[in-house]
C-alpha cells in the first residue's frame, strides 16, 4: 500500500488515473484508495482539484469500458482462461446474465459499487449483449455520484484522514506485537508439553525400583 501511494505522489494526475484503470480492470486495488488519494492531494495544493476529479471519473470509466468491449468481442474466448474463471465463474455468469436480461441498469449500478463483483459484472454485461447505451449510463450515473461524494469527503476531511491514517499505524504496532507475544506463549506451551510427554514415556518405560522383571 505504501508503495502504491509512493507512486500516486511521484507521479500524480498519472498515478491516480492509472491506479484506477487498473482497479477497474480487476487487480485487487480498492477503488476508494486513488480517489482518496488525489483529494488529499488536491487539498494539500499538490494538484488542482478541478483536474483530479474530472481524471478520477475518467479512470474509473475507461476500466469499465475496456472490461465492456472486451467481453463483447472476446468474451467467449476469454471464458476458456482459468484466470479469467477465477473472477468469473460458470455459477457466477449464469447470475449475471439473469439479472442484466431482467434489469441490466440496476445491476450496472449495484455492480459499480461492490469491490470484488465489479470486473466480472462488466466483462459479463458485454458478453451478455448489454446495449452499450444502457451500459454506459447506468455506469457513468452510479460513478457521477459515488466518486464525487468521495473526492469531497476526503477533500473537506483531509485532517482527520491523517489522524485516522496515524490511529491506524500506532493499531497495527500493538497488534502486531500482540501476535507476537500471543506466538511466543504458544510456543512455550508447546515446548512444555513436549517435555512432558517425553518424561512421561521415560516413566513407563523403566521398571519399577525394587522389583525385578517377571521371569
Amino acid at each position: 500500500m505504501e508503495a502504491l501511494q509512493e507512486f500516486v505522489d511521484n507521479f500524480t494526475y498519472l498515478g491516480v488515473f492509472a491506479v484506477l484503470v487498473l482497479g477497474s480492470l480487476g487487480v485487487p486495488i480498492p477503488e476508494e484508495m486513488p480517489i482518496i488519494a488525489a483529494a488529499v492531494l488536491s487539498h494539500e495544493g499538490i494538484v488542482r482539484w478541478w483536474l483530479a476529479l474530472p481524471l478520477c471519473l475518467l479512470g474509473v470509466l475507461s476500466g469499465d469500458v475496456v472490461l465492456y468491449w472486451v467481453g463483447r468481442h472476446w468474451g467467449e474466448q476469454l471464458l476458456n482462461w482459468r484466470m479469467v474463471r477465477l473472477v468469473l465463474s460458470p455459477a457466477r455468469e449464469q447470475w449475471l446474465k439473469t439479472a442484466y436480461r431482467r434489469h441490466a441498469l440496476k445491476t450496472v449500478v449495484t455492480a459499480r459499487h461492490v469491490m470484488g463483483l465489479r470486473a466480472a459484472a462488466f466483462l459479463t454485461a458485454g458478453i451478455a449483449r448489454v446495449p452499450f447505451w444502457k451500459f454506459i449510463v447506468a455506469d457513468a450515473g452510479g460513478a457521477g455520484l459515488g466518486v464525487p461524494l468521495g473526492f469531497g469527503l476526503a477533500y473537506f476531511f483531509t485532517d482527520q484522514i491523517e489522524a485516522i491514517v496515524a490511529d491506524v499505524h500506532r493499531a497495527e504496532r500493538w497488534l502486531g506485537l500482540a501476535v507476537l507475544l500471543a506466538l511466543a506463549a504458544m510456543l512455550a506451551v508447546g515446548v512444555w508439553r513436549w517435555h512432558r510427554h517425553v518424561g512421561t514415556e521415560r516413566l513407563d518405560e523403566e521398571p519399577a525400583e525394587g522389583h525385578s522383571p517377571p521371569p
